[in-house]
């Protein structure tokens, strides 16, 4: 433990999470929060796509997505998702598995507000990872959602956040030689205290 020190340094993952997002949010030229996101379907087949991570609580990570598609339903299934996010500009990463809940009161509505307006509509529209029959389609159902909800949409129920409560974070930094830096914070729930050790590259 006494070789973690400059940007592994602290006594909460979350904190230093925070503190490398701030760094790449100066460095990386285009969504520095973006996380690919780890979810497996009935029969175990994992599945990853990127979607972009919205906060970083004092202990968990938030996103936000349609609960019916294909990540929604598996997430709902398993109650388990993994992520990475990974910075070039900094040759940084952070990688996060654990339990998933649930976020659809206050704080889900309070996200839906503050995104543009034509994003809310689109929120309604669009019956993700459903097949769409061809891009006018959905712009036509775009048109009639508008119509329909106006300027002041409420957030759709079908659509809210998922907050992740880690059991697993892992600290990696790039080194010379492919020597890399990597520190595991892991612990049995979210719960319990953290243990914290070096990895081997």
């Amino acid at each position: 433990m006494s070789d973690r020190d400059g940007i592994f340094a602290g006594d909460d993952p979350f904190v230093i999470a925070r503190d490398w997002l701030c760094a790449a949010e100066m460095s990386e030229p285009n969504d520095p929060n973006a996380i690919a996101l780890a979810t497996v379907d009935p029969a175990g087949l994992p599945n990853v796509r990127m979607v972009l991570l919205k906060e970083i609580e004092p202990a968990a990570f938030v996103f936000y997505t349609n609960y019916e598609s294909q990540k929604g339903k598996e997430i709902a299934q398993s109650g388990k998702a993994a992520f990475v996010l990974h910075w070039k500009s900094l040759a940084r990463q952070i990688r996060v598995r654990g339990a998933v809940s649930k976020e659809d009161g206050p704080v889900a509505d309070a996200y839906y507000q503050s995104r543009a307006l034509r994003s809310r509509l689109g929120a309604w529209a669009s019956a993700q990872s459903q097949p769409l029959a061809s891009r006018a389609a959905l712009m036509a159902k775009v048109a009639k959602v508008t119509l329909q909800k106006g300027t002041m949409p409420a957030r759709p129920p079908f659509w809210g956040g998922f907050r992740i409560v880690p059991t697993e974070i892992e600290f990696w930094a790039d080194g010379e030689f492919r020597l890399h830096d990597r520190f595991l914070w892991s612990r049995e729930s979210g719960e319990e205290p953290w243990h914290v050790q070096r990895l081997s590259p």
